[in-house]
C-alpha cells in the first residue's frame, strides 16, 4: 500500500507511465449490459457514464491524508502519460475512478485507472483503451467487451449490523441528549445491515435494479462498493462548479395525492430545514475559497425518490482557483449532510454511538480526467462486498440528528433509507 504522504514524490516505480487513446465508437451501447463480474468500475446515470474494466493502475491510500496522496499521485500518472484523444471532452482521455473512506482511521481508499473504458454523454459514445508503457493499448471492438447477463442472489437473508434497531434507537436519544445539552447543533448517525447469500454475489444484479429503479440517482461501482447516489458533492466542469446537497426526508406512500401533502409538511418542517440549513451552510462555507459567483438559493426544493422524499439545494460558482474535482470534494468532505456540525465534535460523537467503521459509506465517490474535471457523489444508498467472503455484504443508512429529532421516526427513516439496496438484492 502506498505510504499516505502528500509532501514527498513517489517513488519512480509507484507512478506507472501510461498510454491512452480515445477513440469515437457509433454502435448503440447499453452500459448496463457491458459490465464485467471482476475488477469493474461504474458511474451512471439515465443511460449516460461510464463502465471500466480491468486495472491499468491503482493507487491505495489510508489516513488523514488520503486525499493529498491520491491528488498527488493522480498529478504526476497525468503529467508522464502518452495520451492520444479523438474527442477532447471532459470523461475522454486518461480517466480515474475513487472512492474514499469517511474516517481518517482506518481510511481504507483507493484510485483507479481501468484498461478498457466505455464513455456516453449526449448522444456520443467513445472508447479509452488504457495500458503502462512500454506496451500500447489494444485497439478492441465493443463487441468484444459483451458478456453473460448478471445472475440474481440466492437465499439473500439479512440481520442487524453493529446495532439493534433497539440499540440504534438508544443511540438517537443519547445524540438528541446532546444537543439539547449544547455540545453541537446536529449529528448524522449511520446503521449498517448485513446481507449473506447463499453463493457469491454477482454485484451487476444489485446494481442493474438500481440503475432502473432510481434513473434520477448516480449509480457506481467501485472495487466493491456498489450503490446509487441521489447526493452530488460536487461537479467540475470547465471551470463551473456545482453541488447538490440533501438533508431533510421523509418516506413515501403508495397514493400520489398524499405524496403531495407528505411533500408540503416537508418543504414547511421546521426540523427538517433546520437540518438542511447546516447542510448547505457546511458546503457553501467549503465551496467559498475556491469559487466566485456563488448561488446559493434561499429556499430548498422537494425531490422525489421512488422509496423517499429530500429536501435539496443546488449550488452553482465559477472556480477562481486550479483545485481538481478532487481537491474540491476533499475541501468539502465531510459535510454536514453527512456529519454535522460543529465536525470534530460530530466526528467524535459518530465514533462513539455507532460502534461501526463506516468504510467507504459516506466518502466521496466518483471520477476525475487528466485536466481535474469530474463528478464526486457521496457515497450513500449503497453496499460493500466482503473482499474475504463473497456472499457478504453490508449495507448503510443514516439520519441527520437535530434537537427536534425523535428516535423511533429516524429508525423509521433508516430503514426506508436501507430498501433500494434490500429490494435490489432480493428482487
Amino acid at each position: 500500500m502506498t505510504e499516505p504522504s502528500a509532501l514527498r514524490d513517489f517513488a519512480s516505480d509507484a507512478v506507472p507511465r501510461l498510454v491512452a487513446r480515445t477513440t469515437e465508437i457509433h454502435d448503440e451501447v447499453d452500459l448496463l449490459r457491458i459490465l464485467p463480474r471482476a475488477d469493474a468500475t461504474a458511474w451512471m446515470r439515465r443511460g449516460e457514464g461510464f463502465v471500466g474494466h480491468g486495472e491499468a493502475a491503482r493507487l491505495d491510500a489510508s489516513g488523514p491524508d488520503r486525499f493529498a496522496t491520491a491528488v498527488n499521485w493522480w498529478a504526476q500518472v497525468t503529467a508522464t502519460a502518452a495520451v492520444r484523444d479523438e474527442i477532447g471532452e471532459p470523461g475522454t482521455g486518461l480517466v480515474a475512478f475513487g472512492s474514499f473512506a469517511f474516517a481518517d482511521e482506518p481510511g481504507h481508499s483507493s484510485l483507479v485507472v481501468p484498461e478498457v473504458i466505455v464513455g456516453r454523454r449526449g448522444g456520443r459514445t467513445w472508447l479509452t483503451t488504457v495500458a503502462e508503457e512500454p506496451a500500447l493499448p489494444v485497439s478492441r471492438p465493443l463487441a468484444s467487451l459483451r458478456i453473460p447477463p448478471p445472475e440474481r442472489p440466492q437465499g439473500v437473508v439479512f440481520g442487524d449490523g453493529a446495532l439493534t434497531g433497539t440499540e440504534w434507537v438508544g443511540a438517537v436519544a443519547e445524540a438528541v441528549r446532546r444537543i439539547g445539552a449544547g455540545e453541537l447543533d446536529k449529528v448524522v448517525l449511520a446503521r449498517d445491515l448485513i446481507a449473506v447469500a447463499e453463493e457469491p454475489v454477482d454485484f451487476r444484479w444489485p446494481l442493474s435494479r438500481l440503475a432502473e429503479r432510481y434513473p434520477a440517482c448516480w449509480t457506481y461501482a467501485v472495487r466493491g462498493l456498489i450503490g446509487a447516489t441521489p447526493e452530488m458533492l460536487v461537479r467540475l466542469e470547465n471551470g463551473l462548479v456545482t453541488s447538490r446537497v440533501l438533508a431533510g426526508t421523509i418516506r413515501r406512500s403508495n397514493d400520489d395525492a398524499h405524496d403531495l401533502a407528505l411533500a408540503a409538511s416537508l418543504a414547511r418542517s421546521s426540523k427538517d430545514l433546520e437540518e438542511h440549513e447546516y447542510a448547505v451552510r457546511s458546503v457553501a462555507d467549503a465551496l467559498a475559497p475556491h469559487c466566485s459567483s456563488m448561488n446559493v438559493p434561499e429556499s430548498p426544493f422537494v425531490l422525489h425518490l421512488p422509496n423517499v422524499m429530500h429536501l435539496a439545494t443546488d449550488l452553482a460558482g465559477v472556480l477562481t482557483d486550479s483545485s481538481t474535482s478532487l481537491q474540491l470534494a476533499a475541501a468539502l468532505h465531510p459535510s454536514a449532510a453527512v456529519c454535522g456540525t460543529p465536525t470534530p465534535v460530530a466526528l467524535a460523537l459518530i465514533s462513539e454511538l455507532e460502534h461501526m467503521d463506516r468504510g467507504r459509506y459516506a466518502g466521496p465517490v466518483g471520477w476525475m480526467d487528466a485536466a481535474g474535471n469530474g463528478e464526486w457523489g457521496i457515497a450513500l444508498r449503497c453496499a460493500e462486498l466482503d473482499e474475504t467472503d463473497p456472499t457478504r455484504l453490508r449495507l448503510f443508512a443514516g439520519c441527520g440528528i437535530v434537537a427536534d429529532s425523535v428516535p423511533e421516526a429516524e429508525l423509521a427513516e433508516a430503514q426506508a433509507k436501507l430498501v433500494p439496496v434490500r429490494d435490489a438484492l432480493d428482487s
